[in-house]
């Protein structure tokens, strides 16, 4: 446990299998499995640059530069503390990423001036208009919508080049809203969705677009998350495809969805 510049009291959590250390609050937004997931989903290739819209503490962002070398990395955080602590985590990982901290309903003109190959998000999953919101203002900012989901997947295809693909990670039950902030804006739409364990429905989906995409729309096979029918003793009981990518930082593409070995 440390204590940041921001005076936030931190704990220091390990992904990948040890690859990626990242300090996090010990009270707020803490990430877990999502954005870990949402970063393997990512089908970045070196040399590319790859904006991410509310990186927190850089989770997603980072998981993805220590699988694929050579990135340039930027991150777009509206919390302050979140957003040091963003760059501390790039520069105790040896990885290169500019971390801004700004609204994405208000880029600075730094961000605006420039395209993307790649886009990721993670964005609150929470209407508050249906739900409770959080007393922790930091755990509030990460998972109530501040935004609607629309706006974040509007600005995502306005910072892609023409080609550039966007990933999301999401509840489920959004994905309609999705779709639907997809349209005119990103095409190629693929949905790949993550069920906890076999028979049981999605409870969160990956999406994928391109900018300028034409491909008809694809809906993949489930990934499964766990195995058996229910967790029955202590530990993970991850699938091993998933244990892969929570591990060792394998990939998570889309196009293999159905290989679930």
């Amino acid at each position: 446990m440390t204590m940041t510049s921001v005076s936030t009291e931190t704990t220091d959590n390990a992904f990948l299998g040890g690859r990626v250390q990242l300090l996090q609050p010990r009270r707020g937004y803490r990430a877990g499995v999502d954005p870990v997931l949402l970063a393997a989903a990512v089908a970045a290739r070196p040399g590319e640059a790859v904006l991410e819209l509310g990186c927190g503490v850089g989770t997603a962002l980072l998981c993805l530069g220590a699988r694929v070398p050579g990135l340039t990395l930027c991150g777009v955080e509206v919390q302050p503390d979140y957003a040091e602590l963003a760059r501390r985590n790039a520069a105790r990982n040896r990885l290169s990423a500019e971390v801004v901290c700004a609204d994405l309903a208000d880029l600075p003109p730094g961000v605006k001036a420039r395209t993307f190959d790649q886009v990721l998000a993670n964005p609150p999953y929470f209407q508050r208009t249906t739900s409770h919101a959080s007393p922790d203002a930091g755990r509030e900012t990460g998972r109530g919508e501040g935004l609607a989901l629309g706006h974040w997947i509007a600005v995502a295809a306005r910072r892609l080049r023409p080609g550039g693909f966007a990933t999301f990670i999401q509840r489920a039950e959004r994905l309609p809203e999705m779709l639907a902030g997809c349209e005119g804006r990103l095409g190629g739409l693929e949905v790949l969705p993550l069920i906890p364990r076999a028979g049981r429905a999605a409870r969160l989906v990956l999406l994928r677009g391109r900018k300028g995409g034409g491909a008809a729309f694809r809906l993949h096979a489930p990934v499964v998350l766990h195995h058996g029918e229910a967790h029955l003793a202590d530990g993970d009981d991850y699938a091993p495809r998933i244990a892969d990518v929570l591990r060792n930082g394998a990939a998570l593409p889309f196009a293999a969805a159905g290989k679930q070995g």
